[in-house]
């Protein structure tokens, strides 16, 4: 990432940086400046936590390396996903009965938060919310499904199981034996999403400056003090979030996460027949495979797939040949059709599939590692670190904050990671074929 100030990273050549309202003006950050809160990182986490920081009456700067939505923000693929990978009940063995209730009340309803900002500033984002669909690919994850549908009903929540005929309906494609539908889930233009919480966040009152990486963070007597390359801001409280793009600023949470790159793909605008067939209802969905793919149908009408890929960002279009087989294996009509986007960016992984929120000095927090689920957690967690930074006791808030754990070779992960990805993908092919 540059820190030249007066080099702004481009955005990739996406789907989203094409039909985005323009971004909102975000002036460098020039000389020296004191607020009570400053926020390192202008995706979701930052741009929420800035916002709710905001409303609830601190002055807060925000310093942003590009630009806000530069990051994984304006680069996934906008669906709004409730819950964790974890399960309910698996969340009250591992945190106990009432703060894993409070946990899987926070994540379910994490979707509301995202549709609530949305209509109240009215953020010209696409947002639709007709559901998600988790389809499942293979026999193994069947009972597993079930089960997941039968803990969220019990707790209230309104999910219900697909069978193979009602799941190829809905996703227009037979590659499924069946799927689970979640209503809460729904989704959004993730960049036009991310630049409208920049302007929400400015109207209450948040300063923020593109092409302001944070390039060093000092103790200052009772302050901190975050330095860019023409300028400085001392706050007595700090949020770093960054998640997946977090360098060398703060080694300890850079090494406690472990970045992954998904690929992106998105066709030309369908045809009405197409259009009729592959997704009629408007609705979202990711598989239950290890190596998963997420797919919805735009406002355009194009289909936009994506999936992990290889493990550096790029735009060889010969990288993202797995992409593309998936799309043409999932709807075989679309061999044909003209594919107009390619792009890419990272998520953070965690090793026990959990956000964080870490404690990473006196009046210092950060929060990361969605795993997939980042539109909703991330606007969840922006607002779970604007109570942090507000002062409210960790025993209230939903997750545990921690102190960042960096993993054993943690320098090994790109090695790593891709004997990882080869055998996840043997192991869904295997299972595919015993359909």
């Amino acid at each position: 990432m540059s820190t030249d100030p007066k080099k702004s990273p481009a955005l990739p050549d996406s789907l989203w940086a094409a039909t985005a309202p323009s971004a909102p003006l975000c002036p460098p950050l020039s000389g020296d400046r004191s607020v009570e809160l400053c926020v390192v990182g202008g995706g979701f986490t930052g741009l929420s936590a800035a916002y709710h920081a905001a409303e609830a009456g601190a002055e807060v700067a925000l310093v942003e390396a590009a630009e806000p939505g530069w990051g994984a923000a304006g680069r996934n693929g906008g669906q709004v996903i409730p819950g964790l990978k974890l399960d309910p009940d698996d969340l009250e063995r591992r945190f106990g009965a009432e703060r894993g209730q409070r946990l899987v009340d926070f994540s379910g309803s994490a979707p509301d938060l995202v549709f609530e900002l949305v209509a109240k500033h009215e953020i010209d984002c696409g947002a639709r919310r007709e559901g998600w669909i988790h389809a499942v690919h293979g026999r193994a994850a069947l009972p597993l499904e079930e089960d997941r549908v039968r803990q969220w009903r019990a707790r209230g929540a309104a999910l219900e199981m697909l069978d193979r005929d009602q799941v190829a309906a809905l996703l227009g494609t037979r590659e499924y034996i069946a799927g689970m539908l979640d209503p809460r889930g729904g989704w959004l233009q993730p960049l036009a999403y991310a630049r409208g919480l920049a302007r929400a966040a400015q109207g209450a009152g948040v300063s923020l400056h593109g092409l302001s990486p944070a390039t060093r963070i000092d103790r200052d007597a009772d302050r901190w003090k975050i330095a860019t390359p023409s300028g400085s801001v001392t706050a007595k409280q700090v949020l770093i979030c960054t998640n997946a793009y977090t360098n060398k600023l703060w080694s300890r949470l850079s090494r406690s996460l472990i970045p992954v790159t998904s690929f992106m793909i998105a066709t030309e605008p369908l045809s009405d027949e197409l259009r009729s067939r592959i997704l009629p209802k408007g609705h979202i969905s990711g598989d239950t495979r290890r190596l998963l793919r997420y797919f919805c149908m735009t406002p355009e009408g194009r289909l936009a797939l994506g999936g992990r890929g290889h493990i550096r960002e790029s735009d060889r279009r010969e990288l993202y040949a797995h992409i593309v087989a998936s799309m043409h294996m999932l709807y075989p009509e679309t061999a044909n059709t003209r594919l107009d986007y390619f792009w890419c960016g990272r998520v953070a992984l965690t090793l026990d599939h959990l956000p964080k929120i870490y404690e990473l000095g006196s009046g210092m927090w950060s929060g990361g590692g969605y795993n997939g689920r980042g539109v909703a957690m991330a606007t969840a967690m922006g607002q779970l670190l604007a109570r942090c930074a507000g002062g409210e006791a960790s025993d209230s808030l939903p997750l545990p904050p921690t102190k960042p754990r960096p993993l054993p070779f943690h320098s090994l992960r790109v090695p790593a990671i891709g004997v990882a990805v080869g055998w996840k993908r043997l192991l869904d092919a295997w299972e595919v074929r015993r359909r």
